[in-house]
């Protein structure tokens, strides 16, 4: 099987998609296109050869208050920013029966390289996200995410993908 990442367009088939979270799936069939058309969000999507959806992540901006992060990483920032410039990783899902092949692994990786590349014309901090469960939780940790345990959202710094590009741990 044949696979490709593309941003979400009309002809891609969603309405099999299925990764076991009814939110997940609800959001892919009926409202990722409405909040790519308003602006909301990008929304790129694992397509097979028939164009069908079988995984999905979003990005879009986003701001953390400066008092979600730890003390340490705040008095490393100016006091005039309240709100620390970030990217979103709303949503990442991956059709069960894709499941335990890697290609999580693959739609993060794209994600944090597509966000790379947009803090470089843009200023971004890190990219955040708000895991939906524990499961959630430890994936992101698995690739270093740190936990804000104030809002349960998770974030990895810019520097930190920068420097997994420049020692060829992320390929450019």
């Amino acid at each position: 099987m044949k696979l490709k990442i593309a941003r979400l367009a009309k002809q891609h088939d969603k309405k099999n998609f299925s990764c076991g979270s009814t939110l997940l799936d609800e959001y892919i069939k009926k409202q990722a296109k409405q909040d790519v058309n308003r602006d909301l969000s990008a929304c790129f999507v694992l397509i097979d050869e028939q164009l069908c959806v079988k995984g999905y992540y979003t990005l879009s901006a986003n701001a953390i208050k400066r008092e979600e992060f730890a003390e340490d990483l705040i008095r490393k920032l100016p006091p005039s920013y309240a709100d620390i410039p970030t990217i979103l990783l709303g949503r990442l899902a991956i059709d069960q029966t894709m499941k335990g092949k890697g290609w999580g692994a693959i739609l993060l990786l794209d994600a944090l390289h597509r966000s790379l590349s947009i803090a470089e014309s843009l200023g971004s901090l890190a990219i955040v996200v708000e895991p939906i469960d524990d499961n959630a939780q430890a994936f992101y940790a698995k690739y270093g995410f740190i936990l804000l345990p104030s809002s349960g959202k998770m974030f990895l710094p810019m520097k930190t993908i920068k420097d997994l590009v420049n020692m060829n741990i992320l390929p450019e």
